[in-house]
């Protein structure tokens, strides 16, 4: 059972921070007021939420809005705002370019006549601030491929997460050439 949105345990609220009990407050409170509207863009308090969560993917409420928010970033559409979070929770989008805002695990490159061309797996990355401090980053591809990269503070208050990011990093990491060692003496 995913508890990320179950704030009837005593202290449970307090395991994700602050910042993360307001959010899911600011939501419950928008959605008793009738903020859920009809079918248009993606609820942006909703999809800061979600992007926050462990792993979206394992909250059935999430997956709608998150794959709607992809689809309109896709498309070209501006990812949604949530005016309730206050200033120092928000979400933001970016495109990747690679090699400079790609992870090295995702980055691919390939000569070409004038020099390396590089290019990402992934298209895009949402990030997400808590308190004013990135939390995490989920990388997304126009096929619908996600992966989020969360900070130290975030696994911190988290406890557990998608480790997917860190898993494909380690991975990489471990598939990259040992240093040379340079000879002073030869």
């Amino acid at each position: 059972m995913n508890t990320f949105l179950t704030l009837d345990r005593p202290g449970h609220a307090a395991k994700y921070g602050r910042a993360l009990h307001c959010a899911i407050l600011c939501l419950a409170v928008a959605w008793l007021a009738g903020f859920t509207g009809p079918a248009r863009a993606a609820d942006g308090c909703k999809v800061l939420l979600c992007f926050a969560a462990p792993s979206w993917r394992s909250i059935p409420q999430c997956v709608p809005p998150i794959q709607e928010v992809l689809h309109d970033l896709a498309r070209g559409k501006p990812f949604p705002v949530c005016a309730m979070s206050g200033p120092a929770n928000s979400a933001s989008h970016q495109w990747s370019s690679a090699p400079t805002y790609c992870p090295p695990q995702y980055t691919r490159v390939v000569d070409g006549e004038s020099g390396p061309i590089y290019s990402c797996d992934y298209s895009g990355a949402v990030a997400v601030n808590i308190e004013g401090v990135l939390w995490a980053r989920t990388w997304w591809s126009f096929t619908g491929d996600t992966v989020t990269e969360f900070t130290p503070a975030a696994k911190t208050q988290l406890g557990t997460w998608d480790t997917k990011f860190d898993d494909d990093y380690a991975a990489w990491l471990a598939a990259q050439p040992a240093p040379t060692q340079s000879c002073s003496s030869c």
